[in-house]
């Protein structure tokens, strides 16, 4: 079950990935790129529901580590980089002829993402335990 995890996550990344590059196919880009924050935004509703927290952040102590913290700090991070992309996205598209600025905010936006979301990924692969 973990490495289908981290596989799922590298798997959205790279969709990711495929999708800041191929920006310019609408059709393509959108959903593309909801899907991931989707995937992002269930991936802790799904290992809180089939993890046990308790046990590895109490009783080991691992809740004072540096290491969980700079993965929940990262995730924060990633969600606040969500919800400024998000508006950058709509105001692209209400705009007639895209405005510029907001591109130019939403492409730099995008190059914060992929670089969060792989620290992300790669904080969580290390700190993965293996199922009991």
């Amino acid at each position: 079950m973990l490495a289908g995890t981290v596989i799922a996550a590298i798997a959205s990344y790279l969709l990711m990935v495929a999708a800041f590059y191929w920006h310019r196919i609408r059709r393509f880009h959108i959903p593309a790129m909801a899907a991931c924050m989707v995937f992002d935004l269930a991936m802790p509703v799904y290992l809180v529901l089939n993890r046990d927290w308790t046990t590895r952040l109490i009783e080991q102590g691992d809740i004072l580590s540096f290491g969980v913290w700079m993965h929940f700090g990262l995730i924060v991070a990633l969600f606040v980089l969500y919800a400024v992309q998000v508006q950058s996205a709509l105001q692209i598209l209400r705009a007639a002829d895209g405005e510029q600025d907001a591109r130019d905010a939403h492409r730099a936006q995008a190059k914060g993402i992929l670089l969060v979301r792989a620290l992300v990924i790669v904080t969580g692969a290390v700190l993965a335990e293996p199922p009991a």
